[in-house]
């Protein structure tokens, strides 16, 4: 499986402007620029974008694992932060909170720690990964 997206940028770092699009359409044009990225602008940015794209990646691996040890999660709602520093992004932090009926604390650790390990954005980002995780 491959996605594509495309990036289109006109100026300079700080005046310019973008837009990004995606394979699937969900992001058309969508624009994004200098405040939104460093300041508190109301568009998106590629942070923004990689949050997004962890917290959904280990809720999944995370549904896989739980299925494959006999469990079904009635929710998982995961908030990921990813942190920019010095032009890196240093940390992408995970909050978890979970309802998953039957499974006992020691468990849900095990499991969250191993999708947090093992989903595939995790696998790709150098930064340092850490992790809250609840089970309600």
């Amino acid at each position: 499986m491959k996605r594509t997206a495309t990036a289109l940028w006109q100026g300079t770092g700080k005046e310019g402007k973008g837009k990004l699009s995606t394979q699937s359409g969900i992001l058309k044009n969508t624009a994004y620029n200098y405040k939104d990225r460093f300041e508190d602008g109301p568009g998106t940015n590629p942070e923004e974008l990689m949050a997004a794209s962890h917290a959904g990646c280990f809720n999944m691996k995370l549904s896989f694992v739980l299925v494959g040890a006999g469990f079904t999660a009635e929710s998982l709602n995961t908030t990921c932060t990813i942190t920019l520093e010095n032009s890196a992004i240093t940390e992408s932090h995970l909050v978890l909170k979970a309802k998953v009926p039957g499974l006992d604390a020691a468990k849900f650790k095990q499991f969250a720690e191993e999708a947090k390990r093992d989903c595939p954005i995790s696998k790709a980002l150098t930064a340092k990964i850490t992790m809250e995780a609840v089970l309600e």
